[in-house]
């Protein structure tokens, strides 16, 4: 159940991130989603002692939702630094 819970935060994470800084292209907004779910299942494992069986806490939660998000932002402050160039 925790990995679910992982899963769908950091999908709908990604997919906020997406909204906010308005992108429109479908390939950028799966690398969000990806991304965002990829971060959140690492960050809440590490931080749930190495196990996703049983129940989550919400320091590892909490730990998942913030790595979460600075990687969205890293990742659109390298994207828009990309396009730039």
């Amino acid at each position: 159940m925790a990995l679910l819970v992982l899963i769908v935060l950091g999908a709908s994470l990604g997919w906020l991130a997406s909204i906010l800084a308005r992108t429109e292209a479908p390939g950028s907004i799966l690398r969000q989603v990806a991304l965002g779910m990829a971060v959140s299942v690492v960050a809440g494992e590490i931080a749930n002692d190495g196990t996703m069986i049983g129940s989550l806490s919400f320091l590892s939660l909490g730990i998942a939702l913030a790595a979460t998000g600075v990687a969205l932002v890293l990742y659109h402050a390298v994207a828009r630094r990309g396009a730039k160039a």
